[in-house]
């Protein structure tokens, strides 16, 4: 069983930047891949980005490439998700999740996360 733990989230103005932390229970968090997800109201949840179990590749979604960075401090079993030039539609709900079924491979599909954080609400006015 894993825990994941989200904090960093809050309102911000457009422009300004937050970093959102997850923190992981357990001895194999150095095993998973980890993501970033996000659930505006009425909508889908939605991948925003991925980082592979070393920490050496990561995905981007298109909606936030240039402005949000994914990172991992195995040895913190935490993942962090820097967000620059936020943008009031970046406003949502943001999920950690932790995969064990691609061999830690950074993945963009939901199916493959087995473990969900509770959620960290970030609101993004103009």
């Amino acid at each position: 069983q894993v825990q994941l733990v989200e904090s960093g989230g809050g309102p911000v103005q457009a422009g300004g930047s937050l970093r959102l932390s997850c923190t992981a229970s357990g001895r194999t968090f150095v095993s998973y891949a980890m993501g970033w997800f996000r659930q505006a109201p009425g909508k889908e949840r939605d991948f925003v980005a991925a980082v592979s179990w070393s920490g050496t590749s990561t995905v981007i979604a298109e909606a936030v490439e240039g402005r949000f960075t994914i990172s991992r401090a195995n040895a913190k079993n935490t993942m962090y998700l820097q967000m620059n030039s936020l943008k009031p539609e970046d406003t949502a709900v943001y999920y950690c999740a932790a995969s064990t079924k691609r061999g830690g491979i950074a993945t963009v599909d939901r199916k493959d996360y087995d473990y969900w954080g509770q959620g960290t609400q970030v609101t993004v006015s103009s």
